[in-house]
């Protein structure tokens, strides 16, 4: 009987251990969620952009912020990056406490990295007038490629390219206004988001080829193991409740196909 009795009070310890170490405190430490997202001059699954009557970023990761933070029953807070590489590489700083960006091996030294929410495909964007048709005609001498510095994406240009000038851009918007110039011929980006800036640019075109597959996954700061537990945990409910279907249609995304 004693030790039935001292076998239950350790039970009960640890779930209660465990009941507090899963609380907003262990989750968002300051009082509020604070969630890292990348602003960009085009939205996708992953990128935000600035809603032009507030200047605040909206977008698919910012519905799931705002979700993360009403589980919790915390204020939410939006910390704007310009990449993910700028996000993951903030980790260590005690800035944010949540984030989601394309998995990557190379963040894996900064953030600990959760399931996937959508799968992320890279491509590129051509110029209006521009005689590239696949993405072979991209790599030739005189080509003016862009990409985004600290990105997945132009990790894999970067390698993929051999006689094309490549040039990478600290602020998106800079690459997004060069190529509506026709000062770049091609524009490496997620598919989303090249999709999105096509239709705000005339004639340009987005190649039908995918350069880079990969997913979009929740993060946390390495080592928070309670954290990437309840994110992981958020994200599969969001799944399941509709709260990701309804993020993804509400800003657009209606054919993007969420992640078992």
């Amino acid at each position: 009987m004693l030790r039935h009795a001292v076998i239950a009070t350790l039970s009960l310890a640890f779930a209660i251990t465990v009941a507090k170490a899963e609380g907003p405190v262990d989750i968002a430490p300051t009082g509020a969620l604070r969630v890292a997202v990348a602003v960009g001059p085009a939205a996708s699954a992953f990128w935000t952009t600035r809603d032009p009557s507030t200047g605040k970023p909206r977008g698919v990761t910012v519905e799931l912020a705002r979700a993360a933070a009403d589980k919790l029953h915390v204020p939410l807070q939006l910390v704007e990056y310009q990449s993910s590489d700028e996000i993951a590489a903030a980790g260590s700083k005690d800035v944010w406490d949540l984030s989601f960006m394309p998995a990557d091996v190379k963040r894996e030294a900064f953030v600990d990295q959760g399931p996937a929410y959508v799968a992320y495909m890279s491509g590129y964007l051509v110029r209006a007038g521009s005689d590239i048709l696949i993405v072979a005609d991209v790599d030739r001498a005189g080509m003016r490629v862009g990409c985004i510095e600290g990105t997945s994406t132009s990790r894999t240009v970067e390698k993929s390219l051999m006689q094309a000038k490549l040039t990478k851009f600290v602020k998106p918007e800079e690459a997004a206004e060069l190529i509506g110039k026709g000062q770049l011929d091609a524009l490496a980006m997620g598919m989303g988001a090249l999709e999105d800036l096509s239709r705000k640019l005339p004639g340009t075109k987005v190649l039908d080829e995918v350069i880079q597959s990969t997913g979009v996954v929740v993060v946390v700061p390495k080592g928070k193991a309670v954290a990437k537990a309840w994110a992981a945990r958020f994200l599969d409910e969001a799944k399941v409740d509709g709260t990701l279907r309804r993020a993804l249609d509400g800003n657009g995304f209606t054919s993007d196909k969420i992640a078992p």
